[in-house]
Order: structure tokens, then sequence, then C-alpha cells
């Protein structure tokens, strides 16, 4: 086979081509996501439909805190929320299977959910705390003092992950762990285990738990002070930029004018304090 001979003003040419032809996909492949959301007027909402008050079904209806905020987010651009019920433990899957554009359910930051998904600026407060039955209000004052009883979880919650991690400190130390940890699929029915004492204790943010205590005075209370101090985003396939900035622009907007505030009381009955960018110590 004969060999054939390229100066150097060809070779750097046909670099120069390639480049110019690997380019072209990237171009063609630009971010529209909130521009196909305008022109459909509907984003798709991703969320669990068993959360209040975040989200839950009223008159087969998805109601709460996140379908009011995201009406207030998208109501500029003429673009209603649909929100979509999922189960959370597949709800990233979901996510990129296409079936809704946004996951808007108090998802807390963390890197391997970083790494999968592109968050929004905090939204909502989701600092973990334990729900425990009044009569034993004296009896667990903290997560140790659950060792040896039963504990509630969410499958795939951050509740789920700090009990599971807590627990198997325990084991490798050598020392008495929980009796047992019940994971199920949504949060309802852990509260009504809890009620009927087949668990002891059910770990959820303080903002969702504060709507269990108002809607049965006297059963429970809330013990603070579980985990350190986390917050929620919304999140998106990472290749939806111009989405995201979209949804940060409209949180700051609707922490400026106090709308988000005012959603905040009417759900949870308090304001939270939101960070003005994504916390990296959630990050780590």
């Amino acid at each position: 086979m004969g060999t054939i001979k390229v100066n150097r003003r060809e070779a750097g040419l046909m670099v120069g081509a390639i480049g110019f032809l690997s380019a072209m996909p990237l171009a063609r492949a630009a971010d529209d996501s909130l521009e196909k959301i305008k022109k459909a007027g509907i984003v798709r909402v991703g969320c669990s439909a068993e959360n209040p008050p975040y989200g839950f079904r009223k008159n087969g209806e998805i109601v709460g805190y996140d379908p009011d905020l995201a009406t207030a987010i998208f109501k500029p651009i003429n673009v209603r929320p649909e929100m979509i019920g999922t189960e959370w433990a597949s709800v990233i899957a979901t996510l990129y299977a296409g079936r809704f554009d946004i996951i808007m359910s108090g998802m807390t930051y963390t890197k391997p959910r970083a790494d999968r998904v592109m968050f929004s600026i905090p939204y909502s407060d989701v600092s973990f705390a334990m729900l425990v039955r009044t009569a034993d209000k004296d009896k667990f004052k903290s997560l140790n003092d659950l060792i040896g009883h039963k504990i509630g979880v969410e499958l795939g919650s951050p509740g789920a992950t700090i009990a599971n991690a807590l627990d198997e400190d325990l084991k490798k130390s050598g020392r008495k762990s929980f009796e047992v940890i019940r994971t199920y699929s949504d949060y309802p029915p852990a509260y009504l285990a809890l009620g009927q004492g087949s668990v002891d204790a059910v770990l959820n943010a303080g903002s969702a738990l504060s709507t269990v205590v108002r809607d049965a005075p006297g059963k429970y209370v809330i013990v603070q002070g579980v985990g350190p101090q986390k917050w929620a985003g919304i999140a998106s396939n990472k290749t939806n930029v111009e989405l995201i900035n979209y949804v940060n622009k409209r949180i700051r907007d609707l922490k400026a004018d106090g709308t988000i505030y005012a959603l905040q009381q009417k759900w949870f009955g308090y304001k939270m304090t939101l960070p003005d960018e994504i916390p990296q110590a959630q990050l780590q």
C-alpha cells in the first residue's frame, strides 16, 4: 500500500474540518427544554402523591405546597403544572424515562443525586425530625433513645439513609442496634403504624411532620435535631440548564415578593429560612 503524504497546512485543515464536523451535532443538541415547555403550555412535575403537605391527593387531584409553588413558578410564562404521582424510590429513573420534566417533592441534596440530576436552589427546609406518640415524648428525645426499638421510614428517603447508617455503625461497634427498621412505600402507612404501635417513631422532614401533628391534635409530637439542617431543591435532567436557570430566577423572585413564604405559612404553618445557593455541605 502506498504512503499518502500530507503537509502541515493540509493537516491543519483536516483537523479543523474534523473539529467543525464534530461540533455540528452539539449545536443541534442545544438545550431547548424551556422552549418546549412554553410551547406545550404544560410542565410535567414528578412527585410523591402521598407526602403531605408537599403533595397529596384530595378529591382526585394532587394538592399541596409543591403544586401551589409550581403554579407560581410557571405562571409568568403561561405554563400550568401537571402533577404526576410516582414511586419515590424510582423517581430519577422515571425522570430520565421522559415521563416528566422536573421532580418536585422535597428532594434533599445528596452527592449521588447531584451526580444524576441538576438541582435548583433550595425551595424548602427539610431538616429531619422524629414523630413519636405523645405518651412517649419523655422516652424518646433523640435518635439514640430508639436503640432497641422499632423505626418506620419511607423507601429511598433520607430518613431511611439516616436510620440504616446509624444501624450499621452500631453493629460495627458491637453495640445494641434498633429492634427493626420498617420500610414503607409511602409515609401515610408509616404514620398509621406509629399510631397502632407497630413502630415507635417515624423519621421524616419536620416540615412534613408538622401536618401530621396538626391533623391529629394531641396524638403525636415532633422531636427536632435528629440530623443536620437540610434543604430540598427542584430537580431536572442534567441537560436542562435553561429550565433550571428559569426555576432559580423564579424562586428568587418569589422570595423577594413574599409569595413563597405565604405558601409555606399556608401549608406548614411557619416561614422557612432558605439559602440563596445550593448548600455544598450537603453534597459532600
